[in-house]
């Protein structure tokens, strides 16, 4: 049975903001502060009018995420380390048919992010989408609904790592976003943040 399609009533966004930043010398990348606030605060601003609600996953200074009103959580350290790891625990910290997911170092991020993938995915009538802006796939822009936990479990328990492949393996809809590549910009460097903070 095909899945209903996603709106803002049936997703919950998660922020995955769990990983070591090594390119920031693992510092947490999604606090650095970016116009006056934190890089992960202008993702959020960006989400919260598309969503239900929304969630953080982060691993450390949780406190500090939690600050901003919405609720956190860490990884299940069950899963081996990696964006997939947060993407599985999510499942447990939310409670809508749909999860959005976004990385905590894309400040740009469109205001129709959802809208586009879910128009994506009901085209097509597969629960899962994936935005392109054009030039590539951003894997971590993701629509998935709940009932692929199940696959996406088994896909990490047989070795699966990286969440293109599991792309690769799971028919997907995408999300066009070639007219808007700069929307999914990422702070990935000090040098790119102090771009992005002398642009301003």
């Amino acid at each position: 049975m095909k899945p209903a399609p996603a709106t803002p009533a049936t997703t919950t966004a998660v922020i995955i903001a769990g990983g070591e930043a090594r390119r920031m010398g693992g510092r947490e990348k999604g606090l650095l502060p970016l116009r006056g606030k934190p890089l992960f605060a202008h993702v959020l601003a960006r989400l919260r009018p598309q969503v239900h609600s929304v969630r953080i996953n982060a691993n450390r200074q949780l406190a500090d995420y939690g600050a901003a009103g919405v609720p956190v959580f860490a990884d299940d350290e069950q899963w081996p380390a990696g964006p997939l790891r947060g993407i599985l625990a999510s499942f447990a910290h939310t409670d809508t048919p749909w999860l959005l997911f976004v990385p905590c170092d894309t400040p740009e991020l469109p205001a129709d992010l959802l809208a586009r993938l879910a128009a994506a995915a009901a085209r097509e009538e597969l629960p899962v989408a994936v935005a392109h802006d054009g030039n590539r796939q951003q894997s971590l822009c993701l629509l998935v609904h709940r009932d692929l936990q199940a696959a996406l479990a088994d896909f990490v328990a047989r070795g699966g790592r990286a969440i293109h492949r599991w792309l690769a393996t799971t028919p997907h809809a995408v999300a066009d976003f070639a007219d808007m590549p700069a929307a999914f910009v990422n702070l990935n460097t000090p040098d790119e943040l102090a771009h992005a903070n002398d642009a301003t």
